[in-house]
């Protein structure tokens, strides 16, 4: 996730996504920003996983006399990482760290964050680990050492059967999330190579809430939408077969989980989740979740490209 000191999702050469939520006078101008909960759908089950000795051997000593890893994250962002209806953070990223933290026999606590303290926290040691699909970076390999776990890109979605090319979309609606890299540069980058090449423009329909802008596309009032990957994939999971995937995923950067600078953390969790990825338990997460199009093959430690 490409997100700025300010809580903006900023472009370095790939799209980023959440909406950005402003205060004024304590109230929330976009009434999207106001829900960070799921509002319906079968809980996700959760995948009973072993401890491993000689990988929890490796942990550092603090974390293994603590028994934890303190982890700081900033909700919302479905299905990533968000607050159910009793107030407890879930989703993707909460349940594969938890898997890895029963890998490394410890208890994974997630303290709610905003974004731009959490690389800092981790500088001062009040977190062990930053978890908020923070894409890694070179610029932030400055800071922190990333272990990587996921892939995400940018993602259309069209109905089924009614095929939408996101590389032509001339004429047609598309749906975004208002002030989302895809509302504010990627589709209307798209859009006015439409105008140049003399087709008609892309209509682009921002909506407050990514569940809007689902829901218009479920109900055919657009074409299609663009969001993030996971984003997406979770939609389509969510949409009972009313919607599927337009085109690849594209711009694809890795998610990393954030540590200390040549903290041994990095490699104890980039082995526990190696071990989830070869027993095919870390496979069975990403498909609860919808976002098996993002899974990785193995983790690397500060795999930017960029």
């Amino acid at each position: 996730m490409w997100r700025a000191a300010v809580s903006v999702r900023t472009v370095l050469g790939r799209s980023a996504l959440r909406a950005v939520c402003v205060v004024a006078g304590g109230a929330l101008i976009l009434t999207g920003c106001s829900n960070n909960t799921e509002e319906s759908g079968p809980a996700v089950p959760k995948v009973s996983v072993d401890k491993v000795d000689a990988i929890a051997a490796t942990l550092p000593e603090k974390i293994t006399q603590s028994g934890k890893l303190v982890v700081g994250v900033n909700v919302p962002y479905q299905p990533n990482e968000y607050k159910d209806a009793d107030g407890k953070i879930v989703g993707f990223d909460v349940d594969l760290l938890d898997a890895v933290g029963s890998v490394l026999g410890v208890k994974v606590e997630y303290v709610e964050s905003a974004f731009e303290k959490i690389i800092p926290a981790i500088q001062a040691g009040t977190y062990d680990v930053g978890m908020s699909s923070i894409t890694d970076t070179k610029e932030r390999q400055q800071q922190v050492d990333f272990t990587d776990y996921f892939k995400a890109g940018v993602q259309w979605a069209q109905q089924i059967g009614k095929p939408v090319d996101p590389d032509n979309a001339c004429g047609k609606k598309v749906a975004v999330q208002a002030t989302t890299i895809e509302h504010t540069e990627e589709v209307p980058a798209k859009s006015d190579a439409c105008v140049a090449a003399g087709k008609p423009a892309i209509d682009i329909k921002p909506f407050d809430e990514q569940s809007a802008a689902t829901n218009a596309l479920v109900l055919g009032q657009v074409d299609a939408m663009s969001a993030d990957s996971p984003v997406t994939a979770y939609a389509i999971k969510k949409s009972d077969g009313k919607i599927e995937a337009a085109g690849s995923v594209f711009d694809s950067a890795p998610y990393g989980w954030a540590v200390p600078k040549n903290s041994p953390l990095a490699k104890a969790l980039q082995s526990a989740l190696n071990h989830l990825i070869k027993n095919g338990q870390y496979k069975t997460i990403t498909e609860n979740w919808g976002v098996q199009e993002g899974a990785i093959t193995e983790s690397v430690i500060n795999g930017a490209e960029s």
